[in-house]
């Protein structure tokens, strides 16, 4: 069947093979939240190894991958025109060039891996680890956007449990493999089977987590419903407040602790003396970790603190990972020198990074790895010097990302996270999807998307370290350049 698909890809008129290449791309990310179809995606993926013979050159297989991954992620990213359309009047023009030009620009990384492959060999093996190549360096080039990567759809299944051990970027491998082998079985019979037995696995949906898991430590997420439009609104700000108070003093069991999403307190953490006591009142007494802006100087910073019973300041962590042209502007600093003010972010344009990852107390819950927002698409960020966290803590505006597949995107991420460092995961998110997460990735309790409101959940013990949990991407990066310099020695040897 593959090589029949070959023959007639290679007999196509060149409009229909892009056509079919956007397609198989469109299919290969209907992996990715909301629509979690996990074998769909698998079939894009073996298509697009299967037609891979008929490519004659380096510069026809750049042209498939960079049309191939514009499909994927045009479908996928698709999410990234929301922000735009938060002031329609004054931004929503730029919304279809932002989809455009991220998902033309991410496909460039494909459309090398593909020429490059393609460069060293006919055979479709080759492209494996081109294409996870790619993405590991799509995870960290500009300080990287692996958001949508191809393993994401293995999240609800088996199979993603491997993430435990080889991380995101080792089952992007092994996905990739998997395709391989299915569009190669009749060369491969036996790595075939193999092959189906993966995409089997990826299918099979784990068990639910069972009520009695939990430490019977409560943690309460609260969830103000705060659409983006809204906001900072003045007619608006004290509503969503008061929201979130009346969420903090609901219930008559106490928590342990009480979680607030991204910047959810309307004023600075400077002038928050009356906020914070009343935010106390509201807590009876139980700490309360905030999302809030904070100023030194002119410098400004995205937040979370820890305040205790009384609303007195305890611990505060900066966001370290910010979001490029959303929280800050690259080389702002510099264009300042050159009289270009505003954008820089020691002048008050933008945000300021904190240092970087770290634990912060938060009382008989432990030491959480907080996250704000984005941090938690990065896996390499899980990881701090010295002690081990007890808990993932990820708080979050997703009111930016839409209703539709943007939140379930970032909320999928998060679970990834668990099940990479068999840690429980709190997510207090603005709008949602607020959940309680378990070290295997799956949602013990949440709040729906744009609903008010707050969840008591207990949280789930946390595993032992794993594998990745340790080691980290470089087992994964050393295979992947291992295997690349060993194609790049054989296509030597057969050129001599």
């Amino acid at each position: 069947m593959a090589d029949q698909l070959t023959r007639w890809f290679a007999t196509l008129s060149r409009r229909w093979r892009l056509l079919l290449l956007f397609a198989f791309g469109a299919v290969a990310a209907l992996g990715q939240a909301p629509f979690s179809l996990v074998i769909p995606s698998f079939l894009g993926f073996v298509a697009v190894f299967a037609m891979y013979p008929a490519l004659s050159s380096s510069r026809q297989a750049f042209g498939a991958g960079f049309v191939f991954g514009t499909g994927y992620f045009a479908a996928s990213l698709h999410w990234i025109v929301e922000p735009f359309l938060v002031d329609l009047a004054r931004h929503g023009w730029m919304a279809p060039f932002a989809l455009v030009f991220l998902s033309c620009g991410l496909a460039l990384l494909w459309a090398t891996a593909f020429a490059l492959s393609r460069r060293i060999s006919v055979q479709r093996w080759a492209l494996v680890p081109m294409l996870a190549g790619a993405e590991l360096v799509r995870a960290y080039l500009f300080t990287g956007f692996p958001w949508a990567m191809p393993s994401y759809a293995l999240v609800n299944g088996i199979a993603g449990q491997g993430a435990s051990w080889i991380g995101p970027h080792g089952m992007n491998l092994v996905l990739l493999a998997t395709a391989c082998a299915l569009a190669d079985w009749r060369v491969r019979k036996p790595i075939a089977l193999i092959g189906v037995v993966l995409v089997v696995l990826s299918a099979w949906p784990l068990s639910q987590p069972h009520p009695s898991d939990g430490q019977g430590r409560i943690v309460r997420l609260v969830q103000p419903n705060a659409p983006q439009h809204q906001k900072w609104d003045p007619d608006y700000m004290r509503i969503f407040f008061d929201r979130a108070l009346r969420s903090t003093r609901s219930g008559l069991a106490l928590p342990d602790l009480i979680v607030w999403p991204e910047t959810s307190v309307p004023t600075s953490l400077d002038r928050s003396t009356n906020t914070r006591a009343a935010i106390a009142e509201a807590a009876r007494g139980v700490p309360v970790v905030i999302g809030i802006n904070r100023y030194d100087g002119l410098r400004a910073y995205n937040s979370a603190v820890v305040l205790d019973g009384e609303g007195a300041i305890g611990d505060v962590y900066d966001k370290h990972h910010l979001v490029p042209f959303g929280e800050y502007v690259p080389f702002g600093n510099l264009l300042s020198r050159f009289g270009i003010h505003g954008l820089a972010a020691r002048e008050g344009g933008g945000y300021s990074a904190g240092p970087g990852p770290r634990l912060i107390d938060v009382g008989v819950l432990g030491h959480v790895l907080p996250l704000i927002c984005y941090e938690a698409v990065f896996p390499q960020d899980m990881r701090v010097d010295g002690a081990r966290p007890d808990v993932l803590m990820q708080i979050t505006n997703d009111a930016w990302f839409g209703r539709f597949s943007g939140p379930y995107q970032h909320l999928v991420q998060a679970r990834m996270r668990a099940i990479e460092q068999g840690l429980p995961m709190v997510r207090a998110a603005n709008t949602g999807v607020s959940a309680v997460i378990d070290p295997r990735g799956r949602v013990v309790a949440s709040l729906d998307l744009n609903t008010e409101g707050f969840l008591d959940a207990a949280l789930p013990e946390p595993m032992a370290i794993t594998v990745y949990g340790q080691t980290g991407d470089w087992p994964i990066i050393a295979i992947v350049l291992a295997t690349l310099g060993l194609l790049f020695r054989v296509r030597r040897s057969e050129s001599n």
